[in-house]
């Protein structure tokens, strides 16, 4: 039975899904199969995020949580992983490999180099098989024994596959970092927003011009410094964090609503 804060909540919640549903629809990912996907991970959080004294619920305890059958909680706990995790970081490790070489300037780039420096980013995926994506995405060029950065390396991996791993990672780390400061007493996490209303065109494209600008500044920044953090550390059996941050602007006119 739903509580007078779980039902303001609902009415929240459907303003925040909005623009998932209008992808969801655009994706051709109809109501019943994001119900189904839904489930699941409802299951999977309740599995892992709200066991007693860290012993695995039961599938009474997770139906009872989540609202999921019991027979459906037993079918979904069986099915196991979906591979998300794998794309993510193959998909992290090409952007990685393409920030660490911009970083180094080392452009043209010799085909041994480019093997030590996927090499250095990650031992799970061939130095090959980042090559011939990196080339089928246009975002390298060989010549030879040479491979160039194209200008559309800067915008990071083009292949749609790896645009929506992006895509969820990112709204997936913003959001966790939301609802952590939702859910916590004291808000843990950095999240922050400028927002205005009643501006001309004009000026908002300047106001964008001026935070690309910016924001460009902070992320070269905060890269190197990463980057170099990662090194130092690279031997220290405590490695085990990682973090994101990220940047975004969004414009809106009265016909756009």
């Amino acid at each position: 039975m739903a509580t007078d804060d779980s039902d303001r909540f609902l009415r929240v919640l459907r303003g925040l899904i909005r623009p998932l549903v209008r992808v969801l629809i655009a994706r051709g990912v109809t109501a019943p199969a994001f119900y189904r996907l839904l489930k699941s991970v409802y299951v999977d959080v309740a599995d892992q995020s709200f066991r007693l004294e860290d012993e695995a619920p039961t599938d009474s305890r997770i139906s009872l949580l989540t609202g999921v059958h019991r027979r459906d909680v037993k079918t979904l706990r069986a099915a196991g992983d979906d591979g998300w995790e794998a794309a993510r970081a193959k998909s992290a490790a090409f952007a990685t490999v393409l920030s660490r070489w911009r970083a180094a300037g080392s452009d043209p780039l010799p085909r041994a180099a480019f093997d030590t420096l996927v090499t250095d980013v990650s031992t799970d995926i061939r130095p090959r098989t980042v090559l011939d994506e990196l080339l089928r995405q246009g975002l390298i060029v060989a010549d030879g024994d040479l491979l160039r950065l194209t200008d559309a390396a800067l915008a990071g991996p083009r292949a749609d596959d790896h645009r929506l791993v992006f895509f969820a990672a990112n709204l997936g780390d913003h959001l966790a970092a939301a609802a952590e400061n939702l859910l916590a007493e004291d808000p843990p996490f950095l999240e922050r927003a400028v927002f205005y209303t009643r501006l001309t065109p004009d000026a908002v494209d300047k106001l964008e011009a001026r935070a690309r600008e910016l924001g460009q500044d902070v992320l070269v920044t905060l890269d190197a410094e990463s980057r170099a953090a990662q090194d130092a550390g690279k031997m220290d059996p405590t490695n085990t964090e990682r973090y994101r941050f990220g940047l975004y602007f969004y414009r809106e006119g009265a016909d756009d609503r």
